[in-house]
């Protein structure tokens, strides 16, 4: 158990199959996190099952406005009460978690993300396309030369609060939010942010995510 206080955020979006795993993968491995679930009139039981978690610190927000995942990510941030933050897919289970470590990375970069297993329809897969990035290796400021920019990704990703209130996610585009920052933050702010494969979720695969375009 990592004993820290921490506030998660999770988007949702018809994500009945997957949200209980991703929860009770935050219950099991933090220390009675705050969880904020910013859902985009989830039409399922998304929201069902999130409420069978009533017992721990969950609290949900209904996105008014047109989504965007950088909108999302910033109206969770500024619900969250903790100064730590991890922005997690409601799709991805996490598996191998140091706290201790992104803790102390943190204080010298400003993202922190880690590995991720593709799981698709329970089978682990071999690691192509965007899934290679996710490597046994740690990397500063990481760079896709699929993509030719700075690759970080939200699905599994730790900030801190004051930080991101500072520097929030550019709200105009309809993905790749994440990217974008990354580029902002080296480029422009001359700060890093940090890969470590110590930290782990397995990544399920969802016809609608946006990592899994061009697999399955």
């Amino acid at each position: 158990m990592n004993n820290s206080k921490i506030s998660i955020i999770i988007r949702t979006r018809e994500e009945e199959r997957h949200i209980g795993y991703a929860i009770q993968s935050c219950i099991d491995n933090f220390d009675n996190p705050e969880i904020i679930v910013i859902d985009d009139n989830s039409e399922d039981q998304t929201l069902k099952i999130v409420s069978l978690f009533d017992k721990h610190d969950i609290k949900v927000y209904n996105i008014e406005k047109k989504y965007s995942p950088g909108y999302s990510i910033n109206l969770g941030v500024s619900k969250c009460s903790n100064e730590l933050i991890l922005v997690l897919s409601a799709h991805c289970q996490i598996i191998k978690m140091d706290l201790g470590k992104v803790r102390t990375y943190l204080h010298k970069y400003k993202a922190v993300f880690g590995n991720q297993t593709p799981i698709y329809h329970g089978k682990k897969i071999t690691k192509r396309y965007l899934w290679s990035h996710f490597e046994t290796t740690t990397k500063v400021n990481m760079y896709s030369k699929i993509e030719e920019r700075y690759f970080l990704h939200n699905a599994f990703c730790f900030y801190n609060r004051n930080f991101l209130i500072a520097n929030p996610f550019d709200e105009k585009y309809s993905g790749k939010e994440d990217r974008y920052w990354a580029i902002n933050l080296v480029d422009n702010l001359k700060e890093e942010f940090f890969y470590t494969p110590e930290i782990e979720v397995n990544h399920f695969y969802t016809k609608k995510g946006a990592t899994w375009k061009g697999l399955g």
